[in-house]
């Protein structure tokens, strides 16, 4: 499929008129879901597209017009349809000196390996099998496991080819898959969740009863939970909660988002804004992390991108757009990002990670002492503010003392700033844990935190 794609990209390039400029972008993916429940298919689901989003770009003296239009229909017909469309839009679109395409920056491409040919051909039935003894697995793991919310497998595949007159190419593709189960302890009256995971690009990379464990065990280990004093303390986030801690961070080093004013980073690069010991770096190059892509969505080379080195801010991410607004000597990062072929690009980090440091989960919590073990966390989006830095968001998790996992803490809630958690990190796991999307996780442990409880 991705010949053919780059083949039809060339082609609609190929139609380009006078001084215009246009860039088509062409997808196919596939996607299927099994969900099971008490032994039986709870859902079966595939879904299967095909697209091309076409950009075209008039300049002119008071600056370029953007227009893009784009069809799920790869008919010669539609296509044709559907640059006619880009260009009519482009026609009433408002003069931007900043709109343009991408340019080819010289980087060469990685060779990455992102796909499995046997995610197309895993038959149904081995996908169902997967799900049910996913859930098998979690039942029969404790005697208080007595459901689950869910119990699932799924898997996707996606090919794009892009090409523009700018003379970029570029082609990839890539799959993942993913089992995935909430499970729900009970002990008399009391009930607690817990989820389990295990992502891969192939089904035979995945590992059921290591997410089935966790599902055990994150949801058993909370029964008896009680409301702890309020204090201020050392947390210690486990690695899902710290992946999210990044995607926070990576909106508020989006380059777009600071040139609108809504980073607290903004007019800040070059300054020590975390400890020495902290450096956070987006690589799509690295085949283990589910967004890694040898293109953005603008057909430039990825890259590693240092984004704090030594606590120090090393700058933001961009596109093409984003980059000629920013001035001077910014160039795009290759961090261009789509949600499809039904949209133009935009910006964003593809994937974030903090580079390990030398002490396992154990040796962190026996560094900290007394703490809590932050293990999820809820309310982000209304608690998290990426322009002002204020973070208070509810917890549940569990007391450290003297070094060790104790009682299981919920209801209360962490606060503080994201500028002062950054300089009050005082331990970095080695456990890297990439999840489904952008940014991986590892313990990591801050001081100084405001615990509102009991």
């Amino acid at each position: 499929m991705t010949l053919e794609l780059s083949d039809l990209v060339r082609q609609v390039v190929g139609w380009a008129s006078g001084p215009e400029q246009i860039e088509a972008f062409a997808a196919h993916s596939r996607d299927a879901e099994v969900e099971v429940y008490q032994g039986g298919i709870e859902t079966l689901s595939t879904a299967e597209s095909d697209g091309v989003g076409i950009r075209v770009v008039l300049p002119g003296d008071d600056g370029a017009r953007q227009g893009f239009a784009y069809t799920g229909d790869l008919s010669q017909e539609a296509l044709r349809a559907t640059l006619i469309e880009a260009r009519d839009n482009a026609s009433f679109a408002t003069p931007d000196p900043f709109v343009g395409l991408a340019e080819p920056d010289g980087v060469a491409p990685a060779t990455l390996d992102l796909y499995r040919d046997s995610v197309a051909t895993f038959p149904t039935a081995d996908k169902i099998a997967m799900a049910l003894e996913l859930e098998r697995l979690v039942r029969a793991g404790d005697s208080r496991i007595k459901s689950l919310r869910t119990a699932s497998y799924g898997d996707g595949l996606l090919e794009v080819a892009l090409a523009s007159t700018a003379g970029i190419e570029a082609s990839y593709r890539r799959t993942g898959c993913s089992v995935f189960a909430i499970a729900i302890a009970s002990d008399g009256d009391e009930t607690q969740t817990g989820f389990g995971y295990s992502v891969g690009r192939a089904a035979d990379e995945l590992d059921v009863e290591t997410a089935a464990a966790m599902a055990v065990l994150r949801s058993t280990r909370m029964l008896g939970a009680t409301k702890p004093a309020s204090r201020r303390t050392t947390v210690v986030f486990d690695p899902y909660v710290t992946a999210t801690l990044l995607a926070i961070l990576g909106g508020t080093l989006n380059g777009e988002s600071v040139l609108k004013g809504r980073s607290l980073f903004a007019d800040r690069v070059g300054e020590q804004v975390a400890v020495p010991g902290f450096n956070l770096i987006d690589d799509p190059l690295d085949t283990e992390a589910y967004g890694a892509t040898p293109f953005d969505a603008e057909g430039l080379a990825t890259r590693r991108i240092p984004l704090i080195a030594g606590g120090v801010l090393g700058g933001f991410v961009h596109n093409s757009t984003s980059a000629r607004r920013a001035g001077g000597s910014t160039r795009s990062t290759g961090s261009a990002v789509r949600a499809g072929f039904k949209s133009t690009p935009g910006v964003g980090c593809r994937a974030l990670t903090v580079v390990p440091g030398s002490l396992s989960p154990e040796a962190v919590l026996a560094a900290v002492g007394d703490g809590v073990l932050v293990q999820s966390i809820s309310g982000v989006h209304s608690g998290v503010n990426p322009v002002s830095g204020d973070f208070s968001v509810g917890a549940e998790g569990l007391a450290i003392t003297g070094g060790s996992l104790g009682a299981p803490l919920r209801e209360f809630t962490v606060a503080s700033s994201i500028q002062r958690m950054l300089l009050e990190i005082t331990a970095i796991g080695n456990d890297v844990s990439w999840l489904p999307g952008g940014s991986a996780g590892l313990t990591l442990a801050i001081s100084g935190m405001s615990l509102s409880g009991a």
